[in-house]
Parts: C-alpha cells; sequence; structure tokens
C-alpha cells in the first residue's frame, strides 16, 4: 500500500457557513480547535444548514486574533468574539440532541438575516459554558463522542481517492465533477484505495489516533455548489454515489467518515503527516 498522508484541514467555525483551509490544527475530542463552535439557528432554537437554507454556503468565515469574522461581498462583516460575557441560556437542538447555547445578540442575528437574505429571521449560537452534549446514537457514533454541533462525530475524515473514484464515474455519466468541498470534511487523506476508508478502523502515528466508526450518510448538501449556493438541478452527485457507495442496506449514499479522536488531544495534526492503518 502506498503512503497515506494528510492532504487536507478544514474548519467550519460556524456549522454550515463556509470552511477555513488549515496547514495545522490542534486536536481536542471536541474536533480540530475552533470548529462548528457556533450554530444558526431560529427563534425558537432549532438549528438551521445548508439543507434548509443553501445561501448559508456564501457567508465566508475568517480567523483572526479576536475571533470569527463571518462576511459577505455587499454585506460587510460581523466578528464573533472567542471570548464573550455569559448570556442567558437558551434551549436549542441539534437534530434529536437537545442543547443549552447562550445567544451571540441582535447584531449579527440582524447581519447573518441580511447577508444569507432570508426571509426569516437566523440567530447564532455558541454551547453554553459547562455543557456537554450527549448524542442520541451513542452507539452508533460512541459513547466517548464529545462532539459539539458537528452532526455526527467531532470529525470527518475523508478519501481524496474516494472523491476521484466519484468524480470519475460522474464525468462517465455525463456529468461534472465535484470538489471536495461539496462534503464539508476536516481531515482528507490521501494514499488509501477508493473507499477503502469504510474499512479501516484505526489510522494513527506517534503522535494521535483516530477510530473510523462509522459511515457518513449523506444529505442535499453535496448538491450545493459551495461557491455559488445552487443546487444541481439533477441531484448530482447524491444519485451517483447512492449507486458506487450506498449506506449498509440503504439506497442513500456515504461518503467519509465520522470519526474520534482515540490518543493525542493537545497534539497539532499537519498537512503532509504520515499515517499508518493500525492492524
Amino acid at each position: 500500500m502506498s503512503t497515506i498522508t494528510v492532504a487536507e484541514l478544514n474548519i467550519y467555525p460556524v456549522k454550515s457557513l463556509r470552511g477555513i483551509s488549515l496547514q495545522q490544527s490542534r486536536l481536542s475530542t471536541q474536533g480540530l480547535e475552533h470548529d462548528r463552535r457556533w450554530m444558526v439557528v431560529r427563534d425558537n432554537g432549532r438549528f438551521v444548514t445548508q439543507r434548509d437554507l443553501a445561501e448559508l454556503a456564501l457567508i465566508d468565515t475568517q480567523l483572526d486574533d479576536k475571533g470569527v469574522i463571518l462576511a459577505r461581498s455587499g454585506f460587510g462583516s460581523m466578528l464573533l468574539p472567542f471570548d464573550k460575557p455569559a448570556g442567558t441560556v437558551i434551549s436549542s437542538k441539534v437534530w434529536s440532541d437537545a442543547v443549552e447555547t447562550t445567544d451571540e445578540g441582535d447584531e449579527v442575528a440582524v447581519w447573518l438575516t441580511a447577508a444569507t437574505e432570508s426571509n426569516k429571521p437566523l440567530r447564532i449560537v455558541r454551547m453554553a459554558a459547562g455543557f456537554e452534549r450527549s448524542h442520541s446514537d451513542a452507539d452508533r457514533f460512541g459513547k466517548e463522542n464529545a462532539t459539539v454541533f458537528a452532526d455526527g462525530s467531532p470529525y470527518l475524515l475523508a478519501n481524496q481517492s474516494s472523491l476521484t473514484a466519484l468524480n470519475t464515474e460522474l464525468q462517465h455519466r455525463g456529468h461534472q465533477a465535484v470538489p471536495m468541498n461539496r462534503f464539508r470534511p476536516n481531515i482528507v487523506v490521501q494514499g488509501l484505495p477508493a473507499f477503502a476508508e469504510r474499512a479501516t478502523e484505526v489510522l494513527t502515528n506517534e503522535s494521535y489516533a483516530f477510530s473510523l466508526r462509522d459511515a457518513c450518510e449523506r444529505c442535499v448538501v453535496p448538491t450545493i455548489d459551495q461557491h455559488t449556493a445552487i443546487r444541481n438541478p439533477q441531484h448530482e452527485p447524491f444519485k451517483t454515489l447512492a449507486d458506487i457507495n450506498p449506506m449498509p442496506g440503504k439506497r442513500t449514499p456515504a461518503f467519509a467518515e465520522n470519526t474520534l479522536l482515540l490518543r493525542g488531544a493537545g497534539e497539532v495534526i499537519r498537512a503532509g503527516d504520515v499515517l499508518q492503518i493500525k492492524p
């Protein structure tokens, strides 16, 4: 087998907004540093993603010393500070998981609603201090799962060869190839055969180890162009992926693996790191 290396690292500070590509990041049991630490919600606390509002893909995110800058051309920018006095605790939900959050305030809420051209008010929340989310599907994602606002696990690990295989089939069927950002992974590896990540249990090196727990069942988000927020009218790559890499016993597509950190909290992961499959 060829050498397995870390090809990409990405974080998504606000769930469903644009991501940030990094050369290195600090590891924690909750995911890469600053990943999915905020979430967009409706007034009733229900989370909002690109499934509901594709225009979330148009909001850029950028890290600076003080926090995360949100921006969209024509709408200016807004800062989400890393450090902020604790606000009123409100109840929110991530799928069926009840979480306690604090609201980021009216100013950013008004800005985001306008910047996404949403016809319903949007707000941004962060996890309340001291609250730990209990995942409702612990048997699938692991009882040690410590994710913040990610759907499944704190890390999503994708395989570059799997994307190449998907794009080869898409083009064979007369469709356009898609970039990796359609799948919003945190870690992209290269060196594994196409879809071999589904049979891989642990990837490790001397500094850290990851447990690849479960295939990520894909929704409509990969059909959304992450630069234009336009959905593919032919529902691709959803249909093709469902044919070549379905979830076990289903007709829905799978791509990338929900992943936990087994060892290495506090260590730094870097693009170019070499990994091994634990025997």
